[in-house]
């Protein structure tokens, strides 16, 4: 279950996953996705046939549940209530990026409807043998299966620990937990995430050096404990994303010249006609880019910082996102300041950032702390070499000097002298095509996550049948 789908809504890598690891998983799987019946879901042209009931239950209320396909064949179940779940925005916040006040009982709502699926007692002729949890927005599930006495085991993946869905204490009538659900107290509040991960058979993380990390206070998020905790009770595991088949720069119809390894010339085009449709001017320098919400995490700062650097360098920047407003107009003012050398769009366009992926030379990730990261995959699938700070999955993905470059503290100095490092290759043509075919030789599948979960899915499971 999830609480975002790339095929209808997408507010981050959530997205993305949630559309592809089902599809891979499907092939050994009899999957159905859930999915909240937001305003984007039932405009999305999908046929959709209610197959499931709800009844209230403990002060939330009963939700019919749908059933669509994909042109693909994937079958997506939607919980339908129409007051938590039709509105305009995100999944998580009106079109002001205001979080909706309500956000505990939608999804209390969505992990209510879960534990109903998985014991059948939702009217569906069709039964889970598991519940694969993501996020906050689903942890809950975890919960109502232990506080329902049901057997169903569940996983539990973490793709950002620093979202917790933290609710006041008052939140536990609204939901209707047990007086004594002690797993969701977090400093007089209520954490959904530290309930899940009480409750949760398994959990993981997307990548195993992140598993690693958020044992330490440092990266903890106030969590380090129970994660710790969890990991030396075998619970708590890394399993890396992958991404989709679908970002191949040979078969990408947003490219204006498609191109595959060795075809450098071609490559070259696709940066020619980026700087034109981003109104950047023709130089013979490398040119930059930042792919990512616009948020502290992702290190905007830091790149803000160091852009008079490249600039004077002979380098060109360009960015898009979106984020917290005070992020947004620091890259706004920057491409003011340098216009034709930098190029600032506020918002997300998917084909722009393909052409971004396949026409830039290097692609800024300096995280200050990155679960997994998506978008240096992307960047080395199409020969764009991420230039990263050494945290989490992007040092599970990026091999320095060979199919990107890393630092290791997320600060600007250190950024500036990776920045040094890469104006060297770009004036080194064999070396940067040598990297270059490096990266777009990484294998980024998610044959072997797919292989990893299946085996995971059949343990918890035999587990389970023998308890």
């Amino acid at each position: 279950m999830t609480s975002e789908m790339r095929d209808f809504i997408k507010a981050g890598g959530l997205g993305d996953v949630s559309a592809a690891l089902p599809r891979v998983l499907s092939h050994e799987h009899d999957i159905r996705v859930l999915l909240p019946a937001y305003r984007a879901v039932l405009k999305s042209g999908s046929a959709l046939k209610i197959v499931g009931h709800t009844r209230m239950r403990d002060g939330l209320p009963a939700c019919d549940i749908g059933e669509l396909v994909t042109r693909d064949g994937l079958r997506i179940l939607v919980v339908c209530h129409d007051a938590l779940f039709n509105r305009e925005g995100s999944p998580y916040a009106d079109a002001r990026g205001e979080g909706w006040e309500d956000n505990d009982v939608r999804f209390a709502a969505l992990s209510s409807v879960a534990a109903d699926i998985a014991s059948g007692h939702a009217g569906l002729d069709w039964q889970p043998d598991l519940l694969h949890l993501n996020d906050w927005t689903c942890a809950l599930a975890a919960c109502y299966l232990d506080w329902r006495h049901q057997a169903t085991p569940s996983v539990l993946t973490i793709h950002n620990l620093a979202y917790q869905g933290v609710f006041p204490e008052s939140s536990t009538q609204r939901i209707g937990a047990p007086k004594k659900a002690t797993e969701l107290d977090f400093h007089g509040g209520v954490s959904f995430l530290r309930g899940g991960m009480m409750r949760a058979d398994c959990l993981t993380t997307v990548s195993d050096s992140y598993a690693r990390q958020i044992i330490d206070p440092i990266y903890g998020c106030g969590m380090d404990r129970l994660l710790a905790r969890c990991r030396n009770e075998g619970r708590l595991i890394g399993i890396l994303n992958g991404i989709d088949q679908s970002w191949n720069p040979l078969y990408d119809d947003a490219l204006p010249e498609p191109f595959s390894i060795g075809q450098w010339d071609k490559r070259r085009q696709n940066t020619a006609d980026l700087r034109g449709e981003l109104g950047l001017h023709t130089i013979p320098g490398p040119l930059f880019v930042f792919v990512s919400r616009m948020v502290h995490q992702k290190g905007l700062d830091l790149v803000c910082e160091a852009a008079p650097q490249i600039i004077a360098a002979g380098g060109q920047l360009a960015l898009i996102g979106r984020g917290e407003p005070m992020y947004e107009r620091m890259a706004t003012m920057l491409a003011k300041r340098f216009t034709g050398r930098v190029a600032t769009h506020i918002g997300f366009n998917e084909a722009v950032a393909h052409r971004m992926f396949a026409g830039a030379d290097f692609l800024l990730m300096p995280s200050r702390y990155e679960p997994c990261g998506l978008s240096q995959m992307y960047a080395q699938a199409y020969g764009c070499l991420p230039i990263a700070h050494a945290t989490g999955g992007l040092n599970d993905t990026i091999e320095d000097g060979v199919s990107g470059l890393l630092f290791q503290n997320a600060r600007v100095s250190d950024l500036r002298n990776c920045l040094q490092r890469a104006f060297r290759i770009f004036a080194e043509p064999l070396l940067l095509e040598a990297m270059r075919g490096a990266a777009m030789l990484e294998k980024h599948g998610w044959s072997r996550s797919g292989r990893q979960y299946t085996h995971l899915y059949r343990r918890l499971c035999t587990q389970k049948a023998v308890a």
